[in-house]
């Protein structure tokens, strides 16, 4: 048998967020694997460790979680205004498939910080001392984000007092705006409510007729009541993430929401793109006690709400989820926002299974349209591990 040696790439494995990825800098990436195509897809499949039908990734750089089979391709950007061009891959764990359906809004935290540690920012824009603000323009979507970065001595400041729920040890705060934050499939800033109804009837074989709030912003998202399919809005992941019925019928909810919305045209090219849209269920602010036995109250929130991503429900919430839960509560009459009390609001701060998150939103209504001008929230991102990932020469 003949041997293929191993090759390496530079990499840096990072915590944007509640997510970890690899970050790559395109240029350094094999040529072949610099452009959209079967190259790419495998290379990354590959550092991951996918597919693995015993779904552990043990032979890769993923963690077998929705929230750890990630990478991020970043290169310098050509785009007026812009500082760097951000293209997120979300690895499938099981099967052989990248999705490039969506933005990862966790590890938007950690682009601007890469950027500027790699030389993907002016050096003349870098602060001695202070905030670094990066505007990142995400591929996948075709929308502008802002980081603001904070800076000390020169360098991107990692470590600091700010605490994310979901994320064990504290770090800097790193402020995100999404521009813009409503788009079609193809980024075109398409209709935010692509029905044109704040609430619609979506039937579900097998579930019923569930009331239903489809909108595109961050990500395109389906929101349910939990009540209306049997839960309280209180759930850990245990309590979903265990149930393989559960898991079928949130499944069947994502396709034929996915249907409705517009983005496929027949219900089998649901199981392809697993990344878009997410399902989430909202319900009115109940106490409960999170993942780390954290007690809340009802008092600590304005609503509650459980996501599923990549079909299992999330350990806390995607970034991009939020931004639609963010935009969401600010329009008056969809679910989140009857969900969170009604009327008219700027900000919530919504119950997640590992504690609570606060996302603002500035909507207005343009010619009968709603849109969205910003969303903002704050996360924070970590270096954990930087140099080189190997993988076998012939994987690509």
């Amino acid at each position: 048998m003949s041997a293929v040696p191993q090759i390496k790439i530079p990499a840096t494995y990072m915590r944007g967020g509640t997510s970890k990825g690899v970050f790559f800098r395109v240029e350094d990436l094999p040529v072949a694997a610099q452009k959209a195509g079967k190259a790419r897809d495998a290379l990354l499949l590959r550092v991951i460790g996918s597919p693995d039908p015993y779904a552990k990734q043990i032979d890769g750089m993923g963690a077998a979680t929705s929230s750890t089979s990630k990478t991020v391709l970043l290169s310098k950007s050509n785009r007026a205004d812009h500082d760097v061009d951000y293209l997120f891959g979300q690895v499938s764990i099981d099967k052989p498939f990248v999705d490039w359906s969506g933005n990862c809004g966790n590890l938007t935290a950690a682009v601007g910080s890469f950027a500027i540690s790699n030389g993907l920012v002016e050096a003349s824009k870098i602060p001695q001392n202070g905030i670094c603000t990066v505007r990142i323009w995400q591929a996948n979507i075709e929308k502008t984000i802002i980081a603001h970065v904070p800076v000390t001595n020169g360098q991107v400041q990692e470590t600091g007092d700010f605490e994310l729920d979901g994320v064990t040890f504290p770090a800097a705060e790193v402020q995100i705006e999404f521009l813009d934050p409503a788009a079609d499939e193809d980024g075109d800033g398409g209709a935010m409510f692509p029905t044109g109804n704040l609430v619609d009837t979506l039937e579900v074989p097998n579930v019923g007729s569930l009331s239903v709030t489809l909108i595109n912003a961050g990500i395109p998202t389906i929101f349910v009541n939990a009540q209306d399919i049997g839960y309280t809005g209180t759930e850990l992941q245990s309590a979903i993430n265990s149930d393989k019925e559960a898991l079928a019928r949130f499944e069947l909810i994502r396709a034929h929401g996915a249907l409705k919305m517009g983005l496929i045209k027949d219900l089998s090219e649901a199981a392809t793109r697993q990344h878009t849209p997410k399902v989430a269920f909202v319900a009115p602010a109940a106490g409960y006690t999170t993942s780390s036995g954290k007690v809340l109250q009802a008092s600590d929130m304005d609503l509650l709400v459980r996501a599923l991503s990549m079909g299992q429900l999330h350990h806390a919430m995607m970034g991009t989820a939020a931004v639609a839960i963010g935009t969401a509560a600010a329009i008056p009459g969809t679910l989140v926002n009857l969900a969170a009390g009604g009327g008219e609001r700027q900000a919530v701060r919504f119950g997640h299974p590992s504690g609570t998150l606060r996302v603002g939103a500035e909507a207005e209504q343009v010619n009968g349209q709603w849109t969205v001008k910003k969303a903002i929230m704050s996360r924070s991102a970590r270096v954990l591990m930087e140099g080189w990932v190997r993988i076998p020469g012939d994987s690509f």
